[in-house]
């Protein structure tokens, strides 16, 4: 199976965390994985996004053109990506910060109200775990266990004061599906 991932959101929301993420617990679980950041312009308030591929088989290459998931954590990026997705692809949407549909019916809409809960949580920054939580529950291509080890590891360097909170916002995102 063959997990094509595009997340996107203003610079700043935790996109290029959250593929990492994803890329390294794909590699604790001994899957084929790459992350490819776009950086540039987007930093100073556009859409940030990176894609992520996990899958079962060797991967030829890291471009995404057709992702089978979306993560739009705000309105520019929903209408940027949603457009590429699959035929019934899976669209995850910030329905905090998206406050309208998008412009495809055949896509399975899943909406996450990850700064709500962020803020329910007492740090804003955090909306990426929940929306991450959300992504890993409903799609299953990784273990949950997989991703806070992912966590700890990238936490514990530089801000280990973060992976409880950073824990408990995962798991939230998780009971939300």
């Amino acid at each position: 199976m063959t997990n094509k991932l595009i997340a996107a959101g203003f610079g700043g929301q935790g996109m290029m965390l959250l593929g990492q993420l994803i890329a390294y617990a794909g590699m604790l679980e001994g899957k084929h994985v790459t992350w490819l950041p776009s950086y540039g312009p987007e930093m100073r308030g556009g859409t940030a996004n990176c894609t992520v591929i996990v899958s079962d088989k060797p991967i030829g290459s890291p471009v995404v053109a057709t992702p089978t998931e979306v993560i739009a954590m705000n309105i520019p990026s929903m209408l940027k990506f949603s457009p590429a997705l699959v035929e019934n692809g899976k669209l995850f949407l910030n329905s905090s910060m998206i406050d309208r549909e998008p412009p495809r019916t055949d896509l399975e809409i899943i909406k996450v109200p990850a700064n709500e809960i962020a803020d329910e949580l007492g740090n804003l920054m955090v909306a990426n775990i929940i929306m991450l939580g959300a992504y890993i529950k409903k799609t299953g291509i990784l273990s949950q266990d997989s991703i806070k080890s992912a966590l700890e590891h990238k936490l514990m360097r530089k801000k280990k004061e973060l992976l409880e909170l950073d824990i408990k916002a995962f798991e939230r995102g998780t009971a939300l599906l």
